[in-house]
């Protein structure tokens, strides 16, 4: 098993432990609030962890078939696994805050810039373990 396999397959675990952990801050919050409701990025927070462990999985399973380097196959998923962690923990904090309810309101460099190098690292990250896929599953390039 490779390396980028190994690290893809841990941050999954780890992904799947912090939807658990947030879910009891999300438990927590339903049962102290007047409205019996977690705050919105709490509620972000505990859905998106368990979608980025799967996503980890699914790349984890493409990279077993990756014609690329080490070096290739740990920066592109580094990439991607860098800005689930980094949005993760952005919507933690807003979720412990309790801040906001929509963080898109305000124009700052989390909402411009970040978002853009988010799109680029993900999209770019994931398109270069999957086009390893194809490439040897399919294309036998």
């Amino acid at each position: 098993m490779s390396l980028a396999v190994k690290i893809t397959l841990a941050a999954s675990g780890f992904y799947l432990l912090t939807g658990m952990l947030i879910g009891v801050l999300k438990y927590r919050g339903i049962m102290t609030s007047a409205e019996h409701r977690a705050p919105v990025y709490v509620d972000i927070a505990h859905r998106a962890a368990f979608m980025y462990s799967f996503a980890a999985l699914v790349m984890a399973k493409l990279l077993e078939y990756s014609p690329y380097s080490a070096r290739v196959q740990l920066g592109a998923t580094g990439l991607v696994l860098l800005f689930f962690m980094l949005t993760l923990f952005g919507y933690l904090s807003h979720g412990i805050k309790d801040d906001t309810d929509n963080i898109f309101t305000e124009r700052n460099f989390t909402t411009t810039w970040y978002m853009y190098l988010l799109i680029a690292g993900e999209i770019g990250g994931l398109t270069v373990i999957l086009w390893g896929f194809l490439s040897t599953q399919f294309f036998s390039l």
